[in-house]
């Protein structure tokens, strides 16, 4: 499929999507949310692909929402199409059964900061910022900022960097666990395409499973998510990866995974 907005490539069982708006700092238009979603889709759909990772490049990962499009929500009517289509690109990530990586340089801004919150894991270069800047401009976050954003760092840490608007550096954001690793400026896409390539060499199920039972059960009270990992550890004790792996492991050597 071609793209407009983004860059796809595939690196080994990765798949890489590059925000590819330079001239507006990579500000996530609609064409650009249309375009992720089929890209991660396609991601999807093919059984090689074991990993997905997101990047803005060497320079800037996102300004956040083109504020060219989001200046003309004018009614409620437009703002649940509008936000609408920023929370199913955010949704979609979140479904997706494959682990979705983001890896950040530079600017990781108010929509932009809002898309990385919705992959499953952050790592970041320094001198990468992050900041949700909707006070700013008289607004609040619409694309899950306000609710992913504490799920991940906490309440108190998500209303000062709500509150205040102001940037937050690479160790900061390690510190409070808005990402998962810091890494030397330009580094951040090496370390997720390794990270991906470790996970690829898990069993594909144990992987769409776990991610479905913490990011399920996160919703949940703990009776109703230990109820829904032992319903997932049961339907899988009978797939034939889990054969492969206890397999592997009782003969010392390294398990082939297919994803059955």
């Amino acid at each position: 499929m071609s793209y407009q907005s983004i860059l796809v490539r595939r690196e080994g069982s990765t798949q890489v999507i590059t925000l590819n708006r330079p001239q507006r700092r990579n500000a996530i238009s609609l064409q650009m949310m249309a375009e992720i979603m089929a890209a991660a889709q396609e991601a999807e759909d093919v059984a090689a692909v074991r990993a997905l990772v997101i990047t803005g490049g060497s320079d800037c990962f996102s300004a956040g929402a083109d504020l060219t499009e989001a200046i003309e929500v004018k009614t409620a009517a437009d703002g649940l199409r509008y936000f609408g289509s920023l929370h199913r690109l955010n949704a979609s990530l979140e479904a997706l059964s494959k682990p979705v990586i983001a890896a950040i340089e530079g600017f990781c801004i108010t929509g932009g900061c809002e898309l990385a919150l919705a992959c499953d894991l952050r790592v970041a270069g320094e001198g990468a910022t992050f900041a949700i800047t909707s006070s700013r401009i008289g607004t609040v976050a619409g694309a899950g900022g306000t609710q992913r954003l504490p799920r991940i760092v906490g309440m108190a840490n998500a209303l000062e960097l709500l509150f205040s608007a102001e940037s937050m550096d690479a160790t900061e954001a390690l510190r409070i666990g808005l990402i998962n690793g810091k890494t030397e400026r330009g580094g951040a896409l090496g370390r997720a395409l390794a990270m991906a390539a470790l996970y690829a060499e898990r069993a594909p199920l144990s992987l769409a499973f776990a991610k479905r039972a913490v990011r399920r059960g996160m919703e949940m009270d703990l009776a109703s998510g230990l109820e829904l990992e032992t319903y997932m550890v049961s339907c899988i004790y009978g797939t034939r990866d889990k054969g492969e792996g206890i397999s592997a492991f009782l003969e010392k050597r390294k398990a082939e995974f297919k994803g059955e």
